[in-house]
C-alpha cells in the first residue's frame, strides 16, 4: 500500500484541496500558484504510472486509488472554474455568460462521463471483465489537462500566447467529444456481456 506509485496517488489527491484554496483566493499570484499545483498533480499521474511500470509495484491498491485521484482532480477543477464564470457573470460582467457557457456543457460532458463510466467499470470488474485504458483515452487526458491547465491562467495565459484562452475552449470540447467516444468502450464493454449473458441463459 505504501509503494511509491501509491504515495504519487495520494499526493496528487492531497494537492486538490491546496489547489482549490489557491485557485480562491484573490490575485495574479495565487492564480499562478493554482495553476503550478494543478501541473504537479496533473503530471504526477504520469509519474506513479511510470514508477509502478520500473519498480514492478503495481498493486490493487494503487490501481483502484489512480482513476479516482484523476477524477477528483479534474472534477474539482472544473467545477471551480465554472462556477468562477457564473458569479463574474452574476456579479460582475454579464457579458461573460458565453464563456461560462462555453465551459459549463463541456464539464457537464465530461463530469457525466467520468459517473457512469465509474458505474460501469466496477459493473465489469465485478463480472471479471476487463477494459484496459486505450491509447486515445490517454490523448484524451492529455488534451483535457492542457484545456484546463490553461483556463485555470485565463487571461494571463492570454498574455503570454495571444488566442491561448480561446484554444484551451477548443480544446476542452475536443476533450469532451473523446471523453463520450472513449466511454462508449465501456458502454459496449457491459453491453455486449449483458448480451452473451442472456443468449447463454437462453
Amino acid at each position: 500500500m505504501f509503494h511509491i506509485p501509491n504515495a504519487i496517488t495520494v499526493l496528487r489527491i492531497l494537492l486538490v484541496p491546496v489547489f482549490a484554496v489557491a485557485f480562491v483566493l484573490p490575485g495574479e499570484a495565487w492564480r499562478l500558484t493554482a495553476f503550478v499545483v494543478f501541473v504537479i498533480a496533473g503530471v504526477s499521474d504520469f509519474f506513479d504510472g511510470l514508477a509502478a511500470r520500473k519498480l514492478n509495484a503495481g498493486s490493487d491498491f494503487g490501481r483502484m486509488l489512480d482513476p479516482i485521484a484523476d477524477k477528483i482532480l479534474v472534477g474539482v477543477a472544473l467545477m471551480m472554474l465554472v462556477a468562477e464564470g457564473s458569479v463574474r457573470q452574476f456579479s460582475l460582467a454579464p457579458e461573460l455568460g458565453l464563456a461560462s457557457l462555453l465551459k459549463l456543457v463541456p464539464a457537464l460532458v465530461i463530469l457525466a462521463r467520468e459517473i457512469l463510466v465509474s458505474g460501469l467499470r466496477e459493473f465489469l470488474a465485478g463480472v471479471r471483465v476487463s477494459v484496459p485504458v486505450s491509447f486515445l483515452a490517454k490523448i484524451k487526458t492529455t488534451i483535457q489537462l492542457i484545456a484546463i491547465g490553461a483556463m485555470i491562467l485565463g487571461p494571463i495565459a492570454d498574455r503570454w500566447v495571444p488566442g491561448s484562452l480561446a484554444l484551451a475552449y477548443t480544446a476542452l470540447w475536443v476533450a469532451a467529444g473523446l471523453t463520450v467516444y472513449t466511454g462508449y468502450e465501456y458502454f459496449r464493454a457491459s453491453l455486449a456481456y449483458t448480451r452473451a449473458r442472456r443468449e447463454s441463459q437462453a
